[in-house]
């Protein structure tokens, strides 16, 4: 009985019969020098590469050329990125503007370009209410050429809480209708 040879294993890149090593990526075969990286033309060592559009790279060149880099430093992102205000960031570069606290991709405020925690923001952009001077947050009270929190929109006199769609004022402070 006759055997029949082996069908040999043909190498992707030059079409020769590969003897030997073989290097199998991609769903095809190679002679592992010739399983390239487009950028360097080295052999790729070992099992990690990465592929960007229709070519193969080594772990370094496709960090180096590839990678997206931080809008914080400007160094190539190898780990989590974050996608924020339209640009990439290390995750300990995506930082409040006042705090300098890691935003995490979490929720965030935008002020000229940078983020800020939801603190932070208040504090320094965010309308002051006439009666504590403190930052509003929520929803105001706009009277008297003012905003003012729901709860400290109170009558000068009494301090009850003015409640009516009208109210009277005494040096531009509201009067409750009963003090009026």
């Amino acid at each position: 009985m006759a055997t029949k040879d082996p069908v040999p294993v043909i190498c992707n890149s030059c079409n020769g019969a590969i003897q030997g090593r073989i290097v199998t990526a991609l769903n095809k075969k190679w002679h592992p020098e010739h399983f390239t990286c487009n950028s360097c033309r080295k052999p790729i060592e070992g099992a990690k590469f990465h592929q960007h559009d229709g070519g193969v790279h080594c772990v370094p060149c496709y960090t180096k050329f590839h990678s997206p880099r931080c809008h914080g430093c400007g160094d190539p992102i190898t780990d989590r990125v974050i996608q924020a205000l339209g640009v990439s960031w290390h995750a300990h570069h995506f930082v409040c503007g006042g705090c300098k606290k890691e935003l995490g991709g979490g929720g965030f405020m935008e002020q000229a370009g940078r983020p800020y925690c939801s603190s932070c923001y208040a504090d320094k952009f965010a309308a002051r209410c006439a009666g504590c001077c403190k930052p509003i947050v929520d929803k105001a009270i706009i009277a008297l050429d003012a905003k003012w929190h729901r709860e400290c929109f109170t009558c000068t006199k009494c301090r009850s809480p003015v409640t009516d769609s009208t109210f009277s004022v005494m040096d531009n402070k509201p009067l409750c209708g009963k003090c009026a």
